[in-house]
C-alpha cells in the first residue's frame, strides 16, 4: 500500500472527525441479512419491486464504489453474499448523499432504502439513509491480481479470506466436516468431553512435546501430544463411549502434511476392538463427506478417489513385503533389517531402533501408493505401545491406520488394559529412548494406576481433521486448511500487505 493512499484515508477520517461523525460507532441500526433479502427478492422483477418498493436495510463492507456523478453505486458483502447499492442525488438528501460519495472500499456500512432493479437487472437497494459503521484505513486487495503472494496469504488469512473465495470455501468446508463427525458421534451415543491440553506427562503418541511451566506450582508441564491417556480414564471410570475435537501440540517440523499444532478426533469405545473402530471409521468418514460434500466421489491433486463401499485391509507385513521383498518379521534384529533393507537394494533410512526403521520403510514404501481407501493392518508391538497384542501373533498388536491420497488420516487399536504388559511396553519405550529414539513414549504412573482399576476391552480411534479436509477440499498443503498455520519468522519484520 502506497503511503498516499493511507495518508489520504487517514485525512478522511480526521475530516469525519472534525465534522462531528464516529467513524467507529458502538451502535448498528436494524437489518436484514443479505441473504434473507436476496431469498425475498432475487425472484422478483423490477415491475413487481417498482409497484411494492419493499423497504430493506442492509450492513457490510464495502466491495467496490462507483460514482456516474448524480449517482453512485456500491457493492456491500455480509458473511459472503454481497447487494448492490445505490443512491442518487435528489433521491437521497444531501447528507445521505455525501456520506455514499465518501465511502471507501474496505469500510463497513448501513444503507436503508427500497428494493429496486437497475437497467441491467440488478438487485439494489436505493438509499434513503447512509451510515459508517467503521473506517478501513488499509485498501483491500485487488480480488483477482492483489494477493497471489503465498507468504501474504498465510500471514494475513483475513486478507486471504476477503480476496480468495477459494479461501472462504476451504474454510467453511472444515467447518461443516468437524460438524458432521460430532453428529455422527453423537448419534451413536458418544459423549463428547475435553480433557486436559497442559499435561505433567505427555503420552498417547509418538512425538516430541512442547514444554512449558507453571509458575505458582514451580512444575515442568507439557502441550499435549495425544488426547488418549485422559479419554481411556473416562473408559475406566464408566463413561463407556466418549469422544474428544480438540488441538493438539508436536515439537516437530513443518511440511505439506505437518504443523506443530493440528487438530484431532479420538473417540474410545468399551465392549469393542479394532475391527469394531475399522467399521466406525469408514461409517463416519464416508458418512461426512456425504453430509459436507454430497458424494463419496472426490479428486485429489489430480486422482479420483472413492469413499465409499468396503476398504481393503492389508497387514503391515504384507504390504511392506508386497513393496520392497523386506519381511519384517523375520529380520527381528536392528542389524538385520538393516541387512534386509540393504540387500534389496533400496536405501536403508537412519533410525535408532528396529521399530523406527520399520516405520520409515512403511513411509517410503508403502504410504504413498496408498492412494485408495485402505486400511493398513496389525502393527509390529514395538511400534505400537499403547496397543493390545494379537491372540494369534504376540509379535504383532491389533492397530490399524487409514491411508487415503498417499496420507495417513486414522489411527487405531485394539486398547492395551493389561496394566503389567502395559508397564513392560513403556519400560520397552524407556529403553528406546536412551537408544536414541527422541520420540519414545514415557512411563506413566498415574495411567497404570488407572488401568489397575480395571478397564474393558475398549476400541479407539483417532481421526486428523486437518488432513481429512484436505483430501475434501482437494487442498495441497495443511497451510490452505488451517486459518492460521505456523510460519517461519519473519525475519523483514513487515508484515504488511503491498497490494
Amino acid at each position: 500500500m502506497s503511503e498516499t493512499e493511507r495518508e489520504a484515508r487517514r485525512a478522511r477520517l480526521d475530516k469525519l472527525r472534525a465534522d462531528g461523525i464516529d467513524p467507529f460507532p458502538a451502535r448498528v441500526g436494524e437489518a436484514q441479512r443479505i441473504a434473507a433479502l436476496r431469498e425475498a427478492h432475487d425472484a422478483r422483477s423490477a415491475e413487481e419491486l417498482e409497484a411494492e418498493a419493499p423497504a430493506a436495510a442492509v450492513v457490510g463492507r464495502v466491495m467496490s464504489i462507483r460514482s456516474f456523478g448524480k449517482l453512485v453505486f456500491a457493492t456491500l458483502r455480509e458473511d459472503g453474499r454481497e447487494i448492490q447499492v445505490s443512491a442518487r442525488k435528489g433521491d437521497a438528501s444531501p447528507e445521505d448523499f455525501a456520506r455514499m460519495k465518501a465511502l471507501d472500499v474496505g469500510d463497513f456500512a448501513r444503507v436503508a432504502g427500497t428494493v429496486w432493479r437497475t437497467r441491467s437487472d440488478e438487485l439494489t437497494v436505493a438509499a434513503g439513509q447512509v451510515e459508517l459503521l467503521a473506517k478501513g484505513l488499509r485498501p483491500l486487495p485487488e480480488k483477482w491480481s492483489g494477493l497471489r503472494d503465498v507468504e501474504t496469504r498465510f500471514r494475513q488469512r483475513y486478507l486471504d479470506l476477503l480476496a480468495n473465495d477459494t479461501a472462504r470455501a476451504v474454510a467453511l468446508t472444515r467447518s461443516r466436516t468437524v460438524r458432521a463427525m460430532r453428529a455422527f458421534l453423537d448419534a451413536r451415543d458418544f459423549v463428547e468431553v475435553e480433557t486436559p491440553v497442559l499435561q505433567p506427562i505427555y503420552g498417547g503418541a509418538a512425538a516430541r512435546p512442547f514444554t512449558t511451566h507453571h509458575n505458582v506450582y514451580d512444575q515442568t508441564l507439557f502441550l499435549r501430544v495425544s488426547d488418549e491417556l485422559y479419554l481411556k480414564r473416562l473408559i475406566v471410570g464408566g463413561l463407556d463411549r466418549v469422544y474428544e475435537i480438540g488441538r493438539d501440540f508436536r515439537n516437530e517440523g513443518v511440511s505439506r502434511k505437518h504443523n506443530p499444532e493440528f487438530t484431532m478426533m479420538e473417540c474410545y469405545q468399551a465392549f469393542a476392538d479394532y475391527r469394531d473402530m475399522m467399521d466406525l471409521c469408514e461409517a463416519m468418514l464416508q458418512t461426512v463427506a456425504r453430509d459436507v460434500l454430497g458424494t463419496t466421489a472426490i479428486t485429489f491433486q489430480g486422482r479420483d478417489i472413492e469413499l465409499g463401499g468396503r476398504w481393503p485391509r492389508i497387514p503391515l507385513r504384507d504390504a511392506l513385503r508386497d513393496a520392497t521383498g523386506i519381511d519384517i518379521l523375520e529380520a527381528e534384529s536392528l542389524d538385520a533389517l538393516r541387512t534386509a533393507t540393504a540387500d534389496s537394494g533400496r536405501g536403508v533410512p537412519e533410525a535408532p531402533t528396529w521399530g523406527k526403521l520399520v516405520d520409515e520403510l512403511v513411509g517410503e514404501y508403502v504410504e504413498p501408493d496408498l492412494v485408495q481407501p485402505t486400511f493398513l493392518t496389525d502393527y509390529p508391538v514395538e511400534l505400537s505401545p499403547l496397543a493390545k497384542r494379537s491372540p494369534e501373533d504376540p509379535r504383532l498388536v491389533e492397530r490399524f491406520e487409514l491411508f487415503v491420497a498417499g496420507m495417513e488420516l486414522a489411527n487405531a487399536f485394539s486398547e492395551l488394559n493389561d496394566p503389567d504388559d502395559q508397564r513392560a511396553r513403556f519400560e520397552a519405550q524407556r529403553r528406546a529412548q536412551d537408544d536414541g529414539d527422541d520420540e519414545a513414549h514415557p512411563l506413566d504412573e498415574a495411567y497404570l494406576t488407572a488401568l489397575e482399576y480395571g478397564m474393558p476391552p475398549t476400541g479407539g480411534l483417532g481421526v486428523g481433521v486437518d488432513r481429512l479436509t484436505m483430501v475434501l477440499t482437494d487442498s495441497p498443503t495443511l497451510r490452505e486448511v488451517l486459518l492460521f498455520p505456523h510460519m517461519r519468522p519473519d525475519v523483514s519484520g513487515d508484515d504488511e500487505d503491498d497490494g
